[in-house]
This record gives structure tokens, C-alpha cells and sequence, in this order.
């Protein structure tokens, strides 16, 4: 059995992260591994803790907390040989369904556990917008827009979950953006253009997120290890974004849609915005920008998984 190095941390006023569970999943984890636990206290805390685990020549970093604290952790771990896991913490937990974990810590915990004693840790690519890197998706427009009005009633998140996001959804395409006027361009390695719409996604894996517990595939069957996806949504009425929806919802094949364009195999591109979009990584709202530029590194970060991509 491996013995690790591990760092602990804890976003604590993540959604559903508790004291008790805090507690429960230290105690589980530290039964067979040097475990040190550290809190964080402040946006980008993780990041910098993530980068002195790497520093210090810890064996792994898990995060019990939401996606933007993995994410933020992520960033710290990329490059290095320090293996970053993944908790759920959060009220979606992305990329902890991702990788099919279950939605208790406790049960997350011993999963891991299983997957440490198999060595089950592998290299995967990364998406980066200006730099940042994300893990699963960054959403341009629309979908930004909706994060950021999430984001602002930061206590409710906590005890609404999603049916914050489905009224944060109607109210933003209510009032919150102009449905008249496409804004957003993606334009290719070339300088040739893409799409041009109200929203582009750039995936790097799949699905885009979930809807209870529904995944939203918009591009089935991208994977950790593949190259970027940008879906772009080229129309923002009621009866193009149902079907869109609900063909998502369903696990449909996208791409023949009239509406709905979707580039695969994508190492670089830039995405321009008139006026400037929205724009969030990993479900975090990072402001508003003109002009976005996109790239992908494979096996830029060491990830502990459940089972291989």
C-alpha cells in the first residue's frame, strides 16, 4: 500500500461543506496517510497553497470544497508532479461527477483511498484563458452572465443550489442580455472565424455541467485527454434554447443542429467580444473582457481518478 504526503484543504463555507464532515474526511483519510489540513480564508487562497504543496514535494493535494476552489487549486498543481483530487464540497461538483464519484465526502473518501492504493493517478490536459487554466469548461456570455448574477447572492447559493441557477437563467435572459444582437466571435488558430453568437463554450471535457443530477452533454464522449471543444449558441430565443436543452439533457448528438456550431480538436483560438462579454472558468465569474485568447497543453496536471479517462 502507498503511504502519501497529503495536504488537506478545505473551503469551509463552500455549499455543503460542514464541520462534521470536515472532520469525518480528515479522519479517513489520515487512517493510512501523513494528512495535513489547511483552510482556506480568501479568493485565490488554494492556488497558493496548492504551489507550496508542490514546493514542499507533497505527494497529493485533495480539496473538499466546490469547483471554483478545485480549480483554484489546480492552478497551483499545474506543471508539477504533485497530483491534485477532488472532493464534492460545492453545489454542482463538476468535476467530482466527472469523474464518478459519489456525492457524500465520506463514501468521495474511500474511493480515493481505493484509487491511491491502485496508483490510479494520471497526466490530462488542460484548457487556459489568459492564462488561467480550467478544468472542465470557460463560458463566454450568457452563461457568464448567469454565474455572475449567482454569484452576487453569494449566501443563497448555499441553501438554494440550482433552482438559484434556473432563476439567475430567466432572470438574465429576461434582462440581463441583449438577444437581439450576436456579440461573441471565436476565431481560429488562422485568424479565420469560427462562429459568431450570444455564448461560446470551450470545453475540455464533458459534459458542460449538470441539471440536478442530468449532466448537460453538449459535445458526448470528450474526454480529460482530448483537445478543446468550443460550442458556440448562435441564437438566444425561447424556441431555439428548448430544444437545445432538452437534446443536451437527453445526451443528443448537437452538431446538427442549425443553431448550435461545435468545433472539436482545438489547440488554440480567440474568442472577441462587442461589447465586452461576461466571461467564467470552472464556474467562477472572472469579469468581463474584449478579447479572450484560448490554449490547450496535454498532461499538464497530475489527477487521481477513480478510473482511467
Amino acid at each position: 500500500m502507498l503511504f502519501l504526503r497529503i495536504l488537506f484543504i478545505v473551503n469551509s463555507v463552500a455549499s455543503s461543506v460542514t464541520a462534521r464532515r470536515r472532520v469525518i474526511t480528515y479522519k479517513i483519510l489520515s487512517a493510512d496517510h501523513n494528512v495535513t489540513l489547511a483552510e482556506t480564508s480568501r479568493a485565490g487562497h488554494a492556488t497558493r497553497l496548492a504551489q507550496s504543496a508542490a514546493n514542499d514535494n507533497y505527494d497529493l493535494v485533495v480539496v473538499l470544497g466546490g469547483d471554483g476552489t478545485v480549480n483554484e487549486a489546480a492552478n497551483g498543481l499545474a506543471g508539477t508532479e504533485t497530483a491534485l483530487a477532488t472532493l464534492p464540497g460545492g453545489s454542482t461538483n463538476v468535476l467530482a461527477r466527472i469523474l464518478g464519484l459519489p456525492d457524500d465526502p465520506a463514501d468521495a473518501s474511500l474511493v480515493l483511498l481505493d484509487a491511491i492504493d491502485r496508483g490510479s493517478i494520471h497526466r490530462i490536459g488542460l484548457g487556459a484563458v489568459e492564462g488561467r487554466y480550467f478544468l472542465f469548461h470557460c463560458g463566454v456570455g450568457f452563461d457568464a452572465a448567469v454565474v455572475e448574477q449567482v454569484e452576487t447572492r453569494g449566501p443563497w447559493k448555499r441553501w438554494a443550489g440550482h433552482p438559484l441557477f434556473v432563476w439567475a437563467a430567466l432572470d438574465t435572459w429576461l434582462r440581463g442580455v441583449d438577444r437581439r444582437k450576436a456579440s461573441v466571435r471565436a476565431i481560429g488558430p488562422n485568424g479565420e472565424e469560427l462562429s459568431e453568437g450570444f455564448l461560446t463554450v470551450v470545453m475540455n471535457t464533458n459534459p458542460y455541467t449538470y441539471l440536478g443530477n442530468r449532466p448537460i452533454d453538449l459535445v458526448p464522449g470528450l474526454t480529460l485527454k482530448d483537445p478543446l471543444a468550443v460550442v458556440t449558441l448562435e441564437e438566444l430565443r425561447l424556441s431555439s434554447l428548448g430544444p437545445v436543452l432538452a437534446g443536451a439533457l437527453r445526451g443528443r448528438e448537437l452538431s446538427e443542429r442549425r443553431n448550435v456550431d461545435i468545433r472539436t480538436d482545438m489547440r488554440s483560438l480567440v474568442i472577441e467580444c462587442d461589447p465586452p462579454a461576461p466571461y467564467q472558468v470552472d464556474g467562477d465569474y472572472l469579469g468581463a473582457s474584449k478579447r479572450l485568447r484560448f490554449t490547450w497543453t496535454p498532461e499538464r496536471l497530475s489527477l487521481l481518478m477513480p478510473e482511467p479517462p
